[in-house]
């Protein structure tokens, strides 16, 4: 993490709970500006992803955040899920939340080898994650580490911020600036076609391809997801 920019950390910590009220609650997951007319929300990404991967799988939330609200749905529903995230307080809250998956949950460093992690997962979910990541870490280390604990013919959901250099936005929800590292999303999907990941197309009316969404604060994202060669 650079030393003139915090993209997440201090923001977690001090607004852990106030953050798994807003994501428990759905509060920033409606879309606005969509590319794909099925992509209303975050709830359409669940939908789509559960059509992909069967229950029992198992999965990782990269990232999964104050609350780990998709570890909690998605184990509810069958899933064998495990959630990381690097901010001690999110976990904690997680915890606090749902002890149900106090042992699911962890915090772990994405910025990091995953080195505990092997190669074992059918779907891996990295939603908002990278934005919080500097560019060099993320294309060299997190990426990369994301597609090699991916069984072949797992699948990747990635969501990031997308443009060029950071930015930061008044997010009135909690009352606060926050910063963002934004990602080219050629850069990104070149990464991930090294590692040997496609991303999976549009089917139909199903959630395909690279697909485009302005957030309720409001912020430029993209979203697909990407299935390991094998």
């Amino acid at each position: 993490m650079s030393a003139t920019h915090d993209f997440s950390e201090s923001f977690y910590k001090e607004h852990a709970q106030r953050y798994a009220v807003v994501s428990h609650n759905f509060i920033q997951s409606v879309y606005s500006d969509v590319s794909h007319p099925g992509l209303t929300g975050d709830m359409a990404l669940v939908d789509r992803l559960q059509e992909l991967v069967p229950k029992g799988s198992r999965g990782l939330d990269a990232g999964c955040g104050a609350g780990a609200r998709d570890v909690f749905d998605y184990w509810q529903k069958g899933y064998d899920i495990y959630g990381i995230d690097a901010v001690e307080e999110n976990i904690e809250e997680a915890r606090r939340l749902h002890p149900e998956i106090a042992e699911r949950v962890s915090v772990v460093d994405l910025r990091e080898p995953l080195a505990s992690l092997d190669s074992s997962f059918d779907f891996v979910m990295c939603n908002a994650v990278i934005q919080h990541i500097e560019p060099d870490i993320a294309l060299n280390t997190t990426l990369p580490e994301l597609a090699r604990i991916l069984k072949p013919g797992g699948i990747l959901q990635l969501m990031f911020k997308y443009g060029n250099g950071i930015a930061t936005i008044y997010d009135r929800d909690y009352g606060t600036d926050r910063t963002f590292q934004l990602y080219a999303v050629e850069e990104v999907i070149d990464t991930l076609i090294a590692q040997g990941l496609r991303v999976i197309p549009e089917d139909g009316e199903r959630l395909g391809g690279v697909m485009y969404f302005k957030d309720p604060k409001p912020m430029d994202h993209c979203v697909f997801f990407a299935r390991k060669n094998g």
